[in-house]
C-alpha cells in the first residue's frame, strides 16, 4: 500500500463529503480524486520516469495541495520548496536534487532558479504550463501504477535545523505509511475532524494531510494569514485541530478579546517544532482547555516519533515530555559507547524502524555517521522515565560544559520562561577564559513588559542554582527566527558574539 492509498480510499468511501475547504470554495473527494488522477496522468506524460523528483514552490492553497498529491499518485518524489526560503537557498536545493519538474504559484515562481526543469503554473499566469490546460486535457485519466518497494523514496525534505547545513533527507514509503498510521491513532481522527492548515504544507502540516484525509475529514485553508485568520478558521468554521508551532499558539493567546469561546470545537492543538516550556502549556491549558498535546521527531524520523495527546497532558507529571514511542518505531537513550541506558539516565536519542530515514540525499558518509549501528542518531539529549515518557534536554551540540558542569539550555529557557516578562528565550555558550564556557541567555519580553538583567539572573538562580545561572543576558527586540518560526541559536549567539566584543572594545 502506498501512502496516496489512503486519499484514494478515502475519496470512495466519502465521495460527497469535502475535502478541502479554502478562499475559492469547497472541493469535494469526488472532484479531488479526478483532479489528482488527471494531473498525476499529465505529470507522467511530461516525464515518464517513476522516482524522478518534482519541486513545488507554493503558498498554502487548494492547488498546491492537489499538486502534491499528484505527485504522490504519479509514483514520483516530492520535493516541497519553502515560499518563505531565499531565493539562493531554492536555488541550492534545487541544483542538489535536480527535478525534471518544477511547480509553482505567483508567490513561489519568482523564487526558482533558471534550469531545464519542465515548468507547470498553479495560477493563471506566468510561464510554463497552466495547471488548469493539464486538468482540461488529461480529464479522465488515471496515471500509470509503478510497483514501487516500501524503501523507495516518497520526498526528499531539506532540514531546517537552527545550525548546521541543510540535507536533503530521503523519506521512504514506509515512512509515510507509519506516520499516517500514528497520527490517525494518536489523535483520533475521524471525518468530522476539520483541520486548520496553520502552518506550511511544506513543513508540520504537510505530515497532517493525508491523516486527514485518509479519515474523510476536512483542511481549512484560511483567507488571510496569522493569528486572526487561525482564529476566525476555529471561530466560523468549525476547526478542530491544528499543528503549529509555540510562537503562533502565543500570538493567538495574546489577541485582545480572544478567550475559549472562539475555539468551540477544538480538540486537539498540537505544537511541535520548537519546545514549549512547562509555564507555556499550563498557560495553553488554562487559555484553550484540555485539548492541547505535542509530538516529537525529525525530518529523519517525521513527526511522530512520540506522541503525548491531551489525555495524558492531563497528568502534571507528564507535561515536560514529549510522550511515549508511538507504533512501528522503537526508541532507546545510548552512551557515547554505544550502551543503551537506563530510565532516568541522559544520553543520545536513538530511534529505529518504519518512521526512520533511507538516507541522505547523495551525502553517503553523513548517512553512515547517522544511520550508524542500525540506529538513526538523532543529535538529542533525553532521558526515559520508568514509564517510558521521554524527556528531551538539548542537542548533543549545544550542551554547556561549564567549570566542569553540564548544562541543558532548555532547563534554563525553562526558567527564563517562568519569569512574567519573559516571552521566550534561547540559551547558548561562548568561550571563556574561566569557565571554559560561560552560559548566556538572550530574552525577548512580552509587549510592554521588561526586566532588568540582575532580576532575571536572580530568578533562575532561585531555581536552578548559581552553575546554570546565565552569566551575561541579551536584550532582543525580537529573537531570529527561521522562515517556519524556530528561534535562530546561530544567529543569536553571532549577535551575542558581536555584542561581547563591541562592550570589551569600547571598555
Amino acid at each position: 500500500m502506498y501512502p496516496i492509498d489512503f486519499f484514494f480510499r478515502a475519496a470512495r468511501r466519502y465521495p460527497d463529503r469535502v475535502a478541502l475547504d479554502g478562499p475559492r470554495g469547497q472541493i469535494t473527494y469526488r472532484r479531488l480524486a479526478d483532479e489528482v488522477r488527471a494531473l498525476a496522468a499529465a505529470l507522467q506524460e511530461l516525464d515518464p520516469a517513476p522516482q524522478s523528483r518534482v519541486g513545488i514552490c507554493a503558498g498554502n492553497s487548494e492547488r498546491h495541495i492537489l499538486a502534491l498529491l499528484a505527485v504522490l499518485a504519479s509514483g514520483k518524489t516530492w520535493v516541497p520548496l519553502n515560499y518563505r526560503s531565499s531565493a539562493p537557498e531554492i536555488a541550492r536545493i534545487v541544483n542538489a536534487v535536480e527535478p525534471t519538474l518544477l511547480i509553482a504559484d505567483e508567490i513561489g515562481a519568482p523564487l526558482l532558479p533558471s534550469t531545464a526543469a519542465t515548468r507547470v503554473r498553479l495560477d493563471d499566469t506566468g510561464p510554463g504550463i497552466s495547471l488548469a490546460s493539464l486538468l482540461a486535457s488529461h480529464a479522465g485519466k488515471s496515471p500509470l501504477r509503478h510497483e514501487l518497494p516500501r524503501d523507495a523514496t516518497q520526498a526528499i525534505k531539506f532540514t531546517g535545523g537552527t545550525t548546521g547545513l541543510p540535507k536533503g533527507v530521503m523519506q521512504p514509503y514506509r515512512a509515510w505509511n507509519a506516520g499516517i498510521v500514528n497520527q490517525i491513532a494518536c489523535w483520533g481522527l475521524t471525518h468530522e475532524d476539520r483541520y486548520v492548515v496553520a502552518a506550511p504544507v511544506t513543513h508540520g502540516t504537510g505530515t497532517y494531510l493525508l491523516p486527514v484525509l485518509a479519515q474523510g475529514g476536512t483542511h481549512l485553508l484560511l483567507d488571510g494569514s496569522g493569528p486572526q485568520a487561525v482564529t476566525r478558521a476555529f471561530r466560523e468554521r468549525g476547526g478542530t485541530l491544528s499543528f503549529m508551532p509555540p510562537t503562533l499558539i502565543y500570538m493567538i493567546m495574546a489577541q485582545p478579546g480572544v478567550s475559549r469561546a472562539d475555539f468551540p470545537k477544538l480538540r486537539n492543538l498540537i505544537y511541535g517544532g520548537a519546545p514549549m516550556p512547562r509555564e507555556q502549556i499550563d498557560k495553553a491549558r488554562a487559555f484553550f482547555g484540555p485539548v492541547v498535546g505535542t509530538t516529537y521527531g525529525q525530518t529523519e524520523a517525521p513527526q511522530i516519533v512520540t506522541a503525548l495527546n491531551p489525555a495524558d497532558m492531563e497528568d502534571p507529571a507528564n507535561r515536560g515530555s514529549v510522550g511515549r514511542c508511538t507504533w512501528f518505531s522503537d526508541l532507546a537513550i545510548m552512551a557515547p559507547d554505544g550502551r543503551e541506558l537506563p530510565a532516568g539516565e541522559a544520553g543520545e536519542v536513538v530511534v529505529r524502524g518504519d518512521l526512520v530515514m533511507s538516507g541522505y540525499w547523495r551525502l553517503r558518509e553523513k548517512t553512515e555517521q547517522t544511520l550508524a549501528g542500525g540506529w538513526l542518531h538523532t543529535g538529542d539529549v533525553g532521558l526515559l522515565d520508568e514509564r517510558g515518557y521521554l524527556f528531551i534536554k538539548d542537542r548533543l551540540r549545544d550542551v554547556i560544559i561549564t567549570g566542569g558542569f553540564n548544562v541543558y539550555p532548555v532547563d534554563v529557557e525553562n526558567a527564563l520562561s517562568s519569569h512574567p516578562a519573559v516571552y521566550e528565550s534561547s540559551v547558548f555558550g561562548l568561550p571563556d577564559p574561566k569557565w571554559g564556557e560561560a552560559v548566556h541567555a538572550a530574552v525577548q519580553f512580552h509587549r510592554g513588559m521588561h526586566a532588568e538583567p540582575e532580576a532575571l539572573q536572580a530568578h533562575v538562580r532561585a531555581l536552578l542554582g548559581p552553575v546554570q545561572t546565565p552569566k551575561h543576558i541579551h536584550v532582543h527586540a525580537s529573537l531570529p527566527r527561521s522562515s517556519v518560526g524556530k528561534v535562530l541559536k546561530n544567529a543569536v549567539r553571532d549577535a551575542a558574539i558581536k555584542e561581547t566584543q563591541d562592550h570589551e572594545q569600547n571598555a
